[in-house]
């Protein structure tokens, strides 16, 4: 009996026997951890390329003076203060925008550093605590802080002083609702709202 050229046996196909080795293949493949053939070559061609530059050199402004720094672009504005300009006084607490520690005055705005870009920030005017006063000659606004008792632990005392230095420049005689609703963006975990507002409004009538 002639044996037809799709037959390699008994009963068994040219392209059932070729589908059957591709599929001790596959699951020797799987059972040994190794990729099947032609797999890495796949995976290359369908890889996204990643692109990341490095860092730039930016000048940034701060406390009146010019600043240079290498900062990558997803380098926000608090961490160029604090991790690379040694500039310490905005906090790193929540980093979602949601506590106020780290407030800056950006051109005279109140903003949150965590949310802020330094890329943003290059060619404006940035003002931290650090640009307020000084130990030897503090700000009406900070010395009025000491005198309420408005700091308590102190971590937070800095967004707040810089957030009230943003009211008081926009209300330079604000009601004690103004001054509520104007650090209603800060927190305090120690609770000390009371003598924060109370000390805002000591520093208005002192001229802050």
């Amino acid at each position: 009996m002639k044996v037809s050229r799709d037959r390699m046996g008994a009963g068994i196909s040219r392209r059932g026997f070729l589908k059957g080795v591709g599929a001790g293949t596959a699951a020797a493949g799987l059972l040994t951890g190794a990729p099947p053939p032609g797999a890495a070559a796949l995976d290359a061609a369908h890889t996204p390329k990643v692109l990341a530059p490095g860092e730039s050199e930016i000048s940034l402004k701060i406390n009146g003076a010019v600043q240079k720094v290498a900062v990558e672009p997803r380098t926000t504005l608090l961490d160029a203060l604090r991790n690379r300009l040694d500039i310490t006084g905005a906090k790193k607490v929540c980093d979602r925008a949601t506590c106020g520690a780290c407030t800056v005055l950006v051109d005279g705005s109140p903003v949150y550093s965590c949310t802020m870009l330094a890329l943003e920030a290059e060619g404006r005017e940035i003002t931290t605590v650090e640009g307020l006063g000084t130990p030897e000659n503090l700000a009406p606004i900070q010395q009025a802080f000491i005198n309420h008792d408005a700091q308590q632990c102190g971590f937070c005392t800095p967004g707040f002083v810089v957030a009230s230095t943003a009211l008081l420049q926009k209300f330079p005689n604000p009601t004690r609702e103004q001054v509520q609703a104007g650090l209603g963006g800060n927190l305090c975990r120690c609770g000390t709202y009371a003598g924060m507002v109370d000390a805002v409004l000591e520093a208005a009538k002192g001229g802050a």
